[in-house]
Parts: structure tokens; C-alpha cells; sequence
């Protein structure tokens, strides 16, 4: 009895295994099954046509080394195929690229160098680990140098208007030590003298012919790269109406060179809050503005029905 009791007990616990494994098997079968692509697949991933005529600032890139072709190749890649970073990159540009190629037209600058600000930030005020800031991310000294003011209470690297202004004077000095526009955006991210330091180390006179740390190696490539899919979007798969991108909410500008003791209070006498006086005035960075030097400032207020 007691041998029939233990054979039955053995024999119960095989079928409950043998029964779970059934039951897993047939579950992952299920599950697995649709994971499998074929032919049919509806999505596909596929390699670019490089531009056969490509330029920067009215300056030739030749594209004949397979260096150069494999480096814009990759950026094209990894932008084309970033699609919702993309996206917001194009519609961001119908919003900021109009303030800032008026400036940068009247500092003389190509517009082609407004790409700068889309590979720098993304067109967004943000703050890198190395402490640069705003959409053309500018450091601290750097701006002080240009004539920014930077401290905790007004930090003109986030004023678009100021800071584009700054990066112009900044690359038409670069221009006119390089003589080249590729050297100067190359500039923008390894500084004036570590370009310099580089062209004289290997002798060359082009950004092109340079070897480079990666950063600064694929810097003009991502600028051209994003150039020419901005300008190209349907080639690239990019499919909006006009009404999809964003816009500039019109402003009109309040004058003083006096404090501010509480800008929530001076935002309602505006006719707005707090949030959107910060929105169209990023450069203030407190609940207050100073103002002990009496210094003239203009902050943008958004007219009437927008918001």
C-alpha cells in the first residue's frame, strides 16, 4: 500500500511538470511567433544618397576622400533616423531662425551658421555639465568677454536676441583669423586658439584635412548633416504641414532702468503671470530684478490673446 501510495505520488508530480512545460512551450511559441520579420515587413531602414553638390556658408565641400563621405554618411544616419528628435529640431527652427538670421545678417555673418545653434542646444535654453548655457551655449567667461551680462540675477546667455549677437562677433572674429567659415564653426566648439594649435601642429589649412578629437571631428558634419535635411525635409521622410511647426508668440517690449522687487506682482500689472513673463524672459533668473546701476532693460511681454 505504502509502495502504491509513493508510486501514484511520483507519478502525479511527472504530470504536473510534464503539463507546465506543455503549457510554457506552447506560451512562448505564442508569444514568439509574431517576432519573426520576413520580406513582408512594412518597416524598413535605408542607406542615403549623399548630396552630390554640398556647401557651407558659400564655401565647396568636396566629398571625393572616403573620410569625408564615411563621416557625413554617419551623421545623416544618426540624424535622419533620430525622427522625433528630428521633428522637433525642424519645428523649432520655423520658430528661432528668423530672429536669428536677421541678426546674424546684420553682423554680416552666412545664415548657414544658424545650424550652429541646432547642434549646440537643440534651439532650447539649456545648461551643459561644463556650466555653457543658452541656445548657442556659451560659457561664463566667454560672454563677459563679448560683453554679456552673466551673474545670479541676469544671465544674458539665455536672451536669444544677445546671445546670437554674441556667437556672430565671436565666429566673424574666428572668420577673419581662419579665412575659412568651416574653421570657424570647427572654432565654436574647440576655441579659436585650439584650432590654431592644431592647423600649425599639422599643417594644413583646412578643417577638412584636420585629425581631430571626435567632438570637434564630427562638428561640422553634424552641422551640414542637419543643413541640408532642414532644407530638404521630404527627401528625408519628413512629412508636416506649416501649421505643425511652432511659431513666435508676437511681443511687445516694456523699457526701465529700475529694480524689480517682485516680478509675479509686475507680471499681473502686465497683464500676464509669472510663468509666461519667464517664458519670453528667460535671462531673469530670480523672482526679482536688480537694478543698483540703473541700467536700461527691455522685457518682451506677449500681446493680448495668446495665452
Amino acid at each position: 500500500m505504502k509502495n502504491n501510495i509513493t508510486f501514484f505520488i511520483k507519478f502525479g508530480f511527472a504530470v504536473v511538470i510534464i503539463v507546465l512545460i506543455s503549457g510554457f512551450v506552447f506560451n512562448f511559441e505564442r508569444l514568439t511567433v509574431h517576432k519573426t520579420y520576413g520580406e513582408e515587413s512594412m518597416y524598413k531602414v535605408y542607406a542615403l544618397e549623399l548630396p552630390d553638390d554640398l556647401s557651407f556658408a558659400g564655401e565647396k565641400v568636396m566629398l571625393q576622400s572616403p573620410d569625408l563621405r564615411e563621416r557625413l554618411d554617419r551623421e545623416l544616419l544618426v540624424n535622419t533616423y533620430w525622427q522625433s528628435n528630428m521633428m522637433l529640431l525642424i519645428k523649432r527652427a520655423n520658430k528661432y531662425f528668423p530672429t536669428i538670421e536677421k541678426i546674424l545678417a546684420e553682423e554680416g555673418i552666412p545664415a548657414d551658421l544658424k545650424y550652429l545653434s541646432v547642434i549646440e542646444s537643440g534651439l532650447e535654453n539649456v545648461i551643459s555639465p561644463s556650466g555653457a548655457k543658452g541656445i548657442w551655449q556659451i560659457m561664463r567667461t566667454t560672454g563677459r568677454e563679448y560683453g554679456l551680462e552673466v551673474n545670479s540675477n541676469v544671465d544674458e546667455r539665455f536672451h536669444l536676441e544677445f546671445s546670437t549677437r554674441m556667437a556672430a562677433k565671436y565666429l566673424k572674429k574666428a572668420r577673419d583669423k581662419f579665412g575659412s567659415w568651416a574653421l570657424a564653426a570647427a572654432s565654436y566648439n574647440r576655441g579659436i586658439s585650439g584650432i590654431q594649435r592644431k592647423l600649425n601642429m599639422q599643417k594644413v589649412d583646412s578643417y577638412f584635412d584636420l585629425k581631430l578629437g571626435q567632438e570637434t571631428s564630427r562638428y561640422v558634419f553634424r552641422v551640414l548633416a542637419v543643413k541640408e535635411i532642414i532644407e530638404n525635409p521630404s527627401k528625408y521622410g519628413y512629412v508636416f504641414d506649416k501649421s505643425d511647426l511652432y511659431s513666435n508668440v508676437p511681443v511687445r517690449y516694456y523699457g526701465l532702468d529700475t529694480a524689480i522687487s517682485n516680478l509675479a506682482t509686475f507680471a499681473h500689472k502686465m497683464g500676464v503671470n509669472y510663468k509666461i513673463l519667464k517664458i519670453h524672459n528667460p535671462w531673469l533668473l530670480q523672482n526679482h530684478l536688480n537694478n543698483r546701476s540703473r541700467k536700461y532693460y527691455e522685457i518682451a511681454i506677449p500681446e493680448k490673446g495668446y495665452y
